[in-house]
């Protein structure tokens, strides 16, 4: 009988897979042995496996190019990493590998960017793209930026009100984009994206503060939509809306020349996972190419800006099953050593998919479970609403530990976690580990952080380790007391 869990996977999914191999019934990842992972750093940890990085920027810059190609399109493609989805140097100096260009969303960002400029990882041919809703010091700091000779920064107007704030800071003139507000899917609370100026606008906003207005020239215009590039009626829909404005608007606007078609592919997120990025691609060009044609307009160089698709699939979480908990006839509880609140947030708030698969005991018989966190919070818990199916795992025994991972999660979850600050029930977050490749294509592993300590959480909150530190003393004190008694 077939009744193994590596059976299980080998029914139900196309297995092995590009990332995914078993080496003696243990869970390799891109060849990195789990296994040997955890025995050298311990359980729970997170990873980050930064080839895959380079890999997916150079996918997507091979799509274009071939799109570009196949279409006769006359105008360039530009890679945009937005820097929201992990703000960390390790994935920055990735990146940065593979002449691509920033996208950013905030004031600290541009502290970031002149940093790295600082190190020669920038320099001012690169194009930093920067949207979100302006507050003063956001717009000081791209102010700053500019002054300094950074005339690549293309601020993307969101608001009525900000060519007027950033025009008092900037010296001389400066280059913008404006965001289109574009619809949301019908599904959403709201019709129109809170950011961004609505699509009948953006016309008129040109004509009575651009157009005549020598500080400032056009050049782009930003198109984001909030559920991706997706093959649907309600994403082409709002691209040939677009599409609609930019051919209007570049008639009136010679200056105009690059879209930005924001709005990122989505990742791997099961074994049974199917998108065709190379058609997307290759329609997208298509239909910028046709839409251009048919109103007489020049084709727009392309900018698109991935976050989740440069970084996600580059992480991981790896934790320790404790203990089982049989609840009642049907429910049995895997409880893991950390908590799905504090180092996978999205699972438990917006129901966010990963995959989920274990390392060790895949010659086991399997069994249908749910996996809960350390925290009492009811909702620290991953189980098949998440999952999109019910969850089955190897069978669980006190003698041996289960290990399990969860893979492609290297976008947002340590930002929305709160990376080195306070976590739900003071959870620590776990120690993280970088993985890489020397010359020879080796995997070298190194330390990037350790696991918070009591310490740090504490003085967060406000009180005085060191009175801790003198408990803890005071408490070995009393135990040597107690060992020299009972030896008489």
């Amino acid at each position: 009988m077939k009744t193994k869990y590596f059976d299980l996977i080998d029914q139900t999914f196309d297995f092995p897979q590009e990332e995914f191999a078993l080496n003696e019934n243990k869970l390799n990842f891109h060849k990195v042995d789990l296994v040997e992972l955890i025995e050298k750093y311990g359980a729970p940890l997170k990873f980050t496996y930064l080839p895959k990085i380079s890999e997916n920027i150079n996918r997507a810059k091979n799509w274009f190019k071939t799109a570009i190609e196949k279409n006769n399109y006359k105008a360039s493609y530009n890679y945009c990493y937005c820097t929201k989805s992990s703000h960390f140097k390790h994935v920055l100096d990735e990146v940065l590998k593979n002449d691509v260009h920033i996208e950013t969303s905030s004031a600290f960002d541009i502290n970031i960017v002149e940093n790295l400029k600082a190190q020669g990882k920038i320099t001012d041919d690169t194009f930093i793209i920067s949207n979100g809703f302006k507050r003063a010091e956001y717009i000081t700091n791209i102010a700053r930026l500019i002054n300094g000779g950074h005339k690549n920064c293309v601020p993307i107007i969101d608001n009525y009100a900000e060519i007027d704030l950033l025009s008092e800071e900037i010296n001389d003139s400066y280059n913008i984009g404006i965001r289109i507000a574009s619809e949301e899917e019908p599904k959403f609370e709201f019709y129109t994206s809170r950011l961004g100026i609505g699509y009948k606008n953006i016309v008129p906003f040109y004509e009575h503060q651009i157009k005549e207005n020598p500080k400032v020239t056009l050049k782009m215009l930003h198109f984001f939509i909030n559920t991706g590039i997706r093959d649907t009626a309600y994403y082409w829909n709002e691209l040939l809306k677009c599409m609609k404005v930019y051919t209007s608007l570049k008639k009136v606007c010679p200056s105009l020349d690059s879209l930005n078609i924001g709005g990122g592919f989505p990742i791997k997120n099961s074994l049974a996972f199917d998108y065709d990025y190379a058609y997307m691609v290759d329609q997208i060009v298509n239909q910028i190419q046709q839409i251009c044609d048919e109103e007489g307009v020049a084709v727009p160089h392309i900018f698109t800006e991935f976050g989740s698709f440069t970084v996600g699939e580059s992480g991981g979480a790896i934790y320790e099953v404790l203990y089982q908990k049989k609840q009642n006839d049907r429910e049995k509880w895997n409880m893991i050593n950390s908590s799905f609140i504090t180092t996978l947030p999205d699972t438990w708030a917006i129901n966010k998919r990963f995959i989920m698969l274990p390392i060790t005991g895949w010659d086991k018989e399997y069994e249908r479970v749910l996996l809960g966190g350390l925290t009492c919070d009811s909702d620290d818990y991953y189980n098949s609403e998440q999952h999109m199916n019910a969850i089955y795992l190897p069978k669980f025994s006190e003698e041996k530990p289960l290990y399990i991972g969860f893979f492609n999660t290297g976008a947002y979850q340590e930002t929305i976690g709160g990376f080195g600050g306070l976590q739900h029930c003071l959870i620590p977050t776990p120690k993280h580990i970088l993985i890489d490749k020397d010359k020879d294509g080796n995997i070298i592993t190194s330390l990037f952080a350790e696991q918070q300590t009591s310490e740090q959480l504490l003085s967060i909150l406000g009180y005085d380790y060191r009175i801790n530190d003198a408990v803890l003393e005071a408490n070995e004190s009393q135990k040597m007391i107690h060992q020299i008694v009972n030896q008489y």
